[in-house]
């Protein structure tokens, strides 16, 4: 099977990592694009270790970048069947992520943005045990009554998604919370006003604190 890889941002504390941050990118990016929030999340978790894994296929809908799963057929079950294909390359990374690093689930958090989102929310909750945080921008939940049914562990959850977001609506948002709170996994959301299929400043702001909240409590509790 292949393996995951990307770039990652050391702890800005220094020393070994006490937290993990991983980073789902969008679909059409890569680990770059997204590795660029970790310094702004480093301001509250100055201990974590930062990584951005690039999806492990070639965009299909562009001369670049990567993809999680082929998004050229939309439709709700082929979206959750790529999905499915993938989560276990994912799974292998973060497991080999914590060894490597000495850490345990309670130390970790998956951030996604829209197709990551999506991942972030698939992989999550069926890990046996709950990463301490999932914060997800712009994306969907995938197959959300195959979650009731599937479900092994309930992570926190915040989602943040732009009302104007023209490539995944915001609709998506709201169905993702009824769909996570449905398989009593805990969420919290905001929906940013006026904006597109992308992240801000205040949102950026939300999801650190909901972070150093989350990892705060798992790693202190």
């Amino acid at each position: 099977m292949a393996k995951l890889h990307g770039p990652s941002l050391a702890p800005k504390a220094g020393g070994p990592p006490r937290q993990l941050v991983v980073l789902l990118h969008g679909v059409g990016a890569d680990g770059h694009d997204l590795i660029g929030l970790a310094p702004m999340l480093a301001a509250r978790l100055p201990h974590a270790l930062f990584v951005a894994p690039d999806g492990p296929e070639p965009c299909d809908m562009a001369p670049y970048g990567r993809q999680w799963f082929s998004l050229q057929d939309r439709r709700p079950a082929v979206m959750l069947a790529g999905a499915r294909r993938t989560a276990p390359l994912l799974d292998a990374y973060l497991d080999e992520l914590l060894q490597r690093h000495g850490l345990d689930e309670s130390s970790m958090a998956l951030v996604g943005f829209s197709q990551g989102t999506m991942m972030s929310l698939f992989a999550g909750p069926r890990r046996p045990r709950p990463p301490a945080a999932i914060l997800g921008f712009s994306g969907a939940l995938l197959g959300p009554q195959e979650l009731r049914q599937e479900c092994r562990s309930r992570p926190p959850v915040m989602l943040i998604h732009g009302h104007a977001d023209d490539v995944v609506p915001v609709q998506a948002l709201f169905m993702a919370v009824e769909g996570l709170q449905a398989a009593e996994v805990p969420v919290q959301w905001i929906v940013r006003p006026g904006l597109p299929h992308s992240i801000d400043p205040e949102g950026i702001e939300a999801g650190a604190t909901f972070l150093q909240s989350m990892l705060a409590a798992r790693t202190t509790g």
